[in-house]
């Protein structure tokens, strides 16, 4: 992670790694990358990230030893998150960029290679990869420093398929968001025909000097902690038109209304403070349809959305048909026939009245739970009695932490939650997406484990996505 991205999701437990052993199917490296090329030339790019590539070294205080050469970053995490609802055939649909120092561990590539996503692996010879310091003290407050220059990317660095993504996620301040969300439309438009994204791509043959046909890009917003400030409202407001979705966590939201987002009787995160600060947002912004995801640890996350008119026509027909004969000329009489004077003006191609249907959106105020609610599982083998209660009626259980280290949570929540809304999911379920995707980050130290059940079925850490998400579905009690 860097000293700009948002470590948590959900509340840290304790830095105990947790070790899962999984049946894995072992495969070239070179072979994993050239089916997830091939994959991403049938069916496109869901989801691009332009957050940086970091290898972690994590430092706990006082007794645990360090951990080093941990895949981090904001790029990693959310490329993560995407490609944990990407099994294959789909895993080539989710597009990153990793710089490769001269220090690269090849361990790390080939792991890396083996998600068998459209990573684009650059050597760096000439650089070290870029590394970062986190450290954690025994309240588990955490700082972090580079110990590496840092390689930030920018658009030119988009090849012209990374290009094509039906969604980008960005982790900037919000002048550079502004210069980035431009500068990716403007080389979208200059794109060939050629370049296209999923079915109906251009042939060979075709004239590349003609316009493409990409759909409108989905730009998903994830703002720095250094410049969430009073100071900086102004640049975020004006960049909002720009994104789909704006997601602070809830300090970061805080910052910018320069508050600290904090219960102050119980030094908890305040659902209050994070409902009032979205409200006063869309409140500025009434006839933008933009969304505001605030991801806020053990509480979840809050989805707001102004609410608005949608316009729908019976017929959309592009013929224009001529005026209906009935039409009167001269002057207005007594006896004129009022529905046949603007018959000609009302009517469609097809002779009858065209009347626009004016639906109404109610917008969207929502919390959704984190997976890990309370950040613990319940644990039957050791309980005792509890307190006051008769005996053998009441128990007290024991629980177990599920949250090993919270390090990527937010990251990998909306790498989940983009690729959602690529493939067509209303903004509800991408958050719930989100969600489960989190989950996985944060059950243990740097990655979850990739590996395949029985049956043949993808899982990380021993669960497939699949089984997860059906039970947070069920635990939302809402269809997806």
């Amino acid at each position: 992670m860097t000293a700009t991205e948002d470590p948590v999701l959900e509340e840290e437990t304790g830095p105990v790694a947790v070790a899962c052993e999984e049946k894995m199917v072992p495969e070239p490296a070179a072979e994993v990358a050239a089916e997830a090329e091939a994959e991403a030339d049938q069916q496109g790019i869901d989801f691009v990230t332009l957050g940086m590539f970091i290898i972690d070294e994590i430092e706990y205080q006082p007794s645990a030893p360090p951990v080093k050469d941990i895949l981090g970053g904001a790029g990693t995490y959310s490329a993560l998150g995407a490609r944990l609802f990407s099994p294959p055939p789909h895993a080539g649909s989710v597009g990153w960029i990793v710089d490769k120092g001269s220090d690269f561990p090849p361990d790390l590539e080939a792991l890396i290679s083996s998600w068998g996503t459209s990573v684009l692996l650059r050597e760096t010879p000439e650089r070290l990869t870029t590394r970062g310091w986190n450290g954690y003290n025994g309240q588990q407050n955490r700082a972090f420093r580079y110990t590496t220059p840092k390689k930030r990317l920018t658009a030119e660095d988009l090849t012209p398929e990374l290009l094509a993504s039906r969604t980008f996620h960005l982790i900037c301040s919000p002048a550079r968001c502004r210069e980035l969300v431009l500068e990716i439309k403007d080389k979208r438009a200059d794109l060939p025909a050629s370049i296209s994204n999923g079915p109906g791509k251009a042939h060979d043959g075709d004239d590349d000097t003609a316009a493409n046909h990409l759909p409108k890009p989905i730009f998903i917003w994830e703002p720095v902690p250094d410049l969430c400030t009073p100071d900086e409202l102004l640049n975020c407001t004006n960049v909002l038109p720009l994104v789909d979705v704006m997601s602070p966590n809830h300090a970061e939201l805080a910052g910018f209304m320069g508050d600290d987002g904090l219960d102050p009787e119980t030094g908890e995160i305040s659902t209050r403070a994070v409902e009032r600060a979205c409200e006063q947002l869309l409140g500025s912004m009434p006839l933008q349809s933009f969304c505001i995801v605030v991801r806020a640890g053990e509480k979840g996350c809050y989805l707001a959305r102004n609410g608005g008119r949608k316009r729908t026509h019976k017929h959309k027909s592009k013929r224009k048909g001529k005026k209906p004969s009935a039409l009167l000329h001269g002057g207005l009489r007594p006896d004129t026939d009022m529905e046949a004077l603007f018959a000609g003006l009302l009517q469609d191609p097809e002779g009858s009245i065209a009347r626009e249907e004016i639906e109404v959106d109610p917008g969207i105020e929502r919390w959704i739970p984190a997976f890990h609610t309370d950040t613990c599982e319940e644990d039957d083998t050791d309980s005792v009695e509890e307190e006051g209660a008769e005996k053998g009626t009441g128990e007290q259980k024991r629980r177990k932490g599920k949250v090993v280290d919270p390090t990527g949570g937010g990251n990998t929540f909306l790498g989940g939650l983009a690729v959602a809304l690529a493939r067509g999911r209303g903004i509800e379920e991408a958050a719930a997406w989100g969600s489960v995707a989190a989950s996985f980050a944060i059950e243990q130290i740097g990655m979850p484990t990739l590996g395949h059940d029985d049956e043949g079925h993808e899982t990380w850490n021993g669960v497939r996505v699949d089984e997860r998400f059906e039970e947070f579905k069920t635990r939302l009690a809402f269809s997806c």
